[in-house]
């Protein structure tokens, strides 16, 4: 696999373009990563059937994987700089109608970046609880656990690096060597820089794009995820959930689209034929 580059404001970034196969003309697909990690995070939905009428692109976020550091921090590393970056990459490709799939931090990404693209067709986040300007929010979508405490801290030690390594996708899923390499290749700084942008109110109310985005909103959810509050989702008001509720997998923690690949995959291209 090769990974093709651009230049942008926000530095050069890196992102892997599956075209569709067999002639097919669906709606292209943007893949959007998680907190340190990187576009391989996908590559279960990228082998998989599901790609086969769609063209399928997933990044690498400025900061991480094979992307530049971004060349000014307060710019880019913040919730509407990164969905900045990924607009530019598809203006780039020529893409203005698209489905987008986030996970994450990915999924915060892709509502900001919903809201402000009217060729969205669609959007599916997964370990992403939408939330608005109220700090109780917060508190309200996320638990406490050690895990979260590393989300916002710039320099990690060896042990937290396992330890944010073994939490991407759940404590029971093999650890694969890329997961630790792309957490040490993350530029620390975007971890520090996202919640100082946040404290000063940058970003869109995610509460509220929830609320009105007049195309399919999928939300997936890991019933063991020891980060998300299931009870906050499901409580949201949703202007178009898919299906009209939560998607629930039951024992998987916070990756579903890799603990439980098959099943996702399987809404996944259910979600796709209802988009575009």
């Amino acid at each position: 696999m090769t990974l093709a580059r651009i230049s942008t404001p926000h530095g050069v970034i890196a992102y892997r373009d599956q075209p569709a196969r067999d002639g097919a003309h669906g709606v292209p697909v943007l893949f959007i990563h998680g907190n340190s990690s990187s576009h391989r995070a996908f590559d279960p939905q990228f082998a998989a059937t599901v790609s086969a009428g769609r063209r399928f692109i997933a990044l690498d976020l400025p900061g991480h994987g094979a992307s530049e550091d971004a060349p000014d921090p307060v710019k880019t590393y913040a919730i509407d700089g990164f969905a900045d970056a990924a607009l530019c990459l598809l203006n780039e490709l020529g893409i203005e109608d698209v489905v987008l799939v986030g996970w994450s931090l990915g999924g915060h990404i892709a509502l900001e970046l919903a809201a402000g693209l009217p060729g969205v067709k669609g959007g599916l986040i997964t370990g992403t609880p939408p939330v608005g300007g109220n700090p109780d929010d917060m508190a309200a979508a996320f638990l406490p656990t050690e895990d979260m405490a590393l989300t916002f801290k710039a320099d990690y030690t060896e042990d937290e690096v396992q330890l944010k390594a073994r939490g991407q996708f759940g404590k029971a899923y093999p650890l694969e060597g890329w997961v630790v390499d792309a957490i040490r290749r993350a530029d620390g700084r975007f971890r520090t820089q996202m919640i100082e942008a946040a404290m000063a109110g940058r970003g869109r109310d995610q509460k509220e794009i929830a609320a009105t985005l007049p195309v399919p909103l999928a939300v997936f959810h890991g019933e063991a995820d020891p980060f998300i509050n299931g009870d906050y989702l499901e409580g949201l008001t949703y202007a178009n959930l898919w299906r009209d509720s939560v998607q629930k997998f039951a024992g998987v923690e916070h990756g579903p689209f890799r603990e439980d690949a098959e099943r996702f995959n399987e809404l996944l291209s259910a979600f796709l034929r209802d988009t575009g």
